[in-house]
């Protein structure tokens, strides 16, 4: 779920000048740093709420702010390159979801599941399935950017962000200035929730959360103390965030004490509603995420009748390579499978196979409606692998995970192919960027989810509950070990939670019908999400209606750059604190 606005019209102008060189040596430094922040800091925000805010803007805004720091004469073209590259590597960041959801079924009794996804084996993992991605989705520029224009609004947001920061002007100060604020509140909130012994100093601690109510206390429900959540809910839009409300009220208002009454939970106690809870929640994200896909049928047909049109044009990344470098990530992503994972040939290859013709739905989804189908398109490759190879979860995640990784960085690949055919960049150096960010994206979570696991936690009362994870975990164990494994009561909410996740995303497909229909998939991230989280995005959302209504203009030159930072501030401090508690700098209360 994109969570970006699109930024207001500004003038583009694509011809770029002579001597404008984009792959500069400071473009591609900044860039792999700006990488570095992004894929590092990406992981928490995902973790967090479910999903992110367009790494696209955020990206180019700290490129702004980097190139600025090396050099006074950047233009938009080499800050394209660390947008490309922040964008690549925060795609590969969000495959942290699937790392989650291994460790959400090692810690479940239930599952019977015992593998841990080391680091390193992520690092191989996510690199070559990442670079897979890549090359798979070069042939389509030409296709879907240059010959369908399709919209791909958050590329468009991107490339109007680069050219306003390429002004002399003081917007683009203003601009910088803001998420540069943000990004300090956020972070400074965060150090002092967190309640770091810093330096052998305690800061003052600012509560994690105002709960509503007795109950709000024991369900998490309550205003959390989050300039991210702010930061989020400004970014996301009043449509979901009240869907996401309307569905945190259903879980964790209305249903508990019920559950409780009912005897299909022992005790009002958050963990053990939420394992409850996360059935209709599946039932919801999983039906409405497919049946939007179902919908949209005639986009999927265009998808495979334009592919002959899909040729690669001058200034492009050659085909020969795009060939032997699919050739060549495809063999190292097997094999790594195959000796790390313990994944037979065959059905690497089946999971790259199908990964194609998914990977080509999701570029066409996003094109048109700025809804990146990811999440969905993993389901389906678990439902049709949960038929190929049943009963194993490790080789249901696993399949599930190439598909995600070349759907991710296709569709982000393809938006930064947008953002360079509006500005006109070079589409090959674009490629170049993409490729270069993989391997660092990669290694940023593969070292940084650990950290956020054993500092926070995945799951639990207070952990990160990453929602897609769940999502993730649970349709795994319904393939592998059938609906009898589920609580007492659940197997009937799964199926009320698919029928309404159906009923929502037929509704909302209307025009007329669509203002008054909550969002199946907000609903759904809002029964997962912890309820303090989504009370402040909706907050976060009406203060930006507020805003919106009193001063429009300076609403929609800062609004973005403001969330954005929020956003930014206090991930990066999330992963800060847990580095420096293990460097022996700091201590958690």
């Amino acid at each position: 779920m994109s969570t970006a606005e699109t930024a207001a019209p500004v003038d583009i102008v694509p011809e770029k000048p002579a001597d404008a060189r984009e792959f500069t040596l400071r473009s591609v430094l900044v860039a792999i740093v700006v990488a570095a922040v992004i894929g590092g800091s990406y992981p928490y925000v995902v973790l967090k709420l479910g999903f992110g805010p367009n790494i696209s803007v955020v990206s180019a805004f700290f490129g702004y702010l980097a190139l600025g720091i090396a050099a006074r004469n950047f233009h938009r073209w080499e800050n394209n390159i660390v947008q490309t590259a922040g964008t690549s590597a925060g795609q590969t960041a969000f495959l942290c979801t699937l790392m989650a959801a291994f460790d959400l079924l090692r810690m479940d009794p239930a599952a019977n599941f015992h593998y841990e996804l080391q680091p390193h084996q992520a690092f191989m993992w996510l690199s070559c399935s990442g670079v897979l991605g890549v090359l798979l989705s070069v042939p389509m520029r030409q296709h879907f950017v240059v010959d369908e224009k399709l919209t791909f609004a958050d590329g468009v947001a991107a490339a109007e962000t680069l050219v306003v920061l390429d002004g002399e002007g003081g917007e683009s100060r203003g601009a910088a200035r803001s998420m540069a604020i943000g990004s300090v509140l956020s972070g400074l909130l965060m150090t002092i929730r967190e309640d770091a012994r810093l330096l052998g100093q305690v800061w003052y601690r600012v509560p994690e959360m105002l709960p509503l109510g007795q109950l709000g206390a024991k369900m998490n429900v309550g205003m959390s103390w989050s300039l991210l959540s702010i930061g989020s809910g400004l970014l996301v839009g009043m449509r979901i965030n009240t869907s996401m409300v309307i569905g945190m009220t259903i879980a964790w208002v209305i249903a508990p004490p019920i559950l409780v009454e009912q005897g299909l939970v022992a005790n009002l106690v958050r963990r053990e509603v939420q394992l409850w809870i996360l059935w209709p929640a599946v039932g919801v994200l999983v039906a409405g995420g497919l049946t939007t896909l179902a919908l949209r049928w005639k986009v999927l047909v265009k998808s495979f009748r334009g592919l002959t049109s899909a040729t690669v044009g001058a200034g492009e990344f050659p085909m020969k390579w795009v060939i032997w470098g699919s050739i060549a990530s495809a063999i190292a992503l097997a094999l790594v499978q195959r000796f790390s994972l313990g994944m037979p040939f065959g059905l690497t290859a089946i999971a790259i196979v199908l990964s194609i013709p998914l990977m080509l739905v999701g570029i066409r989804v996003l094109g048109e409606t700025n809804w990146g189908p990811i999440s969905a398109l993993t389901n389906m490759a678990q439902g049709i692998f949960g038929a190929v190879a049943p009963g194993s979860i490790l080789y249901n995640l696993t399949a599930s995970g190439v598909t995600g990784s070349v759907a991710t960085q296709s569709e982000g690949l393809m938006q930064d192919y947008k953002t360079g055919h509006l500005i006109g960049s070079t589409p090959r150096l674009l490629t170049y960027a993409q490729l270069i960010a993989v391997p660092v994206g990669a290694a940023a979570v593969a070292f940084v989810y650990p950290l956020l696991r054993d500092t926070y936690g995945i799951g639990g009362d207070n952990g990160l509950q990453s929602p897609i994870s769940q999502r993730f975990a649970g349709l795994a164990r319904i393939l592998s070990a059938g609906v009898h494994a589920l609580p007492p009561g659940a197997a009937v909410a799964l199926l009320v939670g698919v029928s309404a996740g159906v009923l929502l995303t037929f509704l909302e497909n209307n025009k007329a019908a669509r203002r008054f229909v909550p969002s199946p998939t907000g609903m759904g991230i809002g029964m997962l999400v912890p309820g303090s989280a989504v009370f402040t995005m909706f907050v976060g959302g009406l203060l930006g209606e507020l805003w919106k209504k009193s001063s429009p203009q300076v609403y929609e030159r800062h609004v973005t750059p403001l969330a954005s930072g929020f956003i930014a501030g206090e991930a990066i401090v999330a992963v800060l604190i847990p580095i420096l508690v293990v460097i022996g700098l700091v201590h958690l209360q």
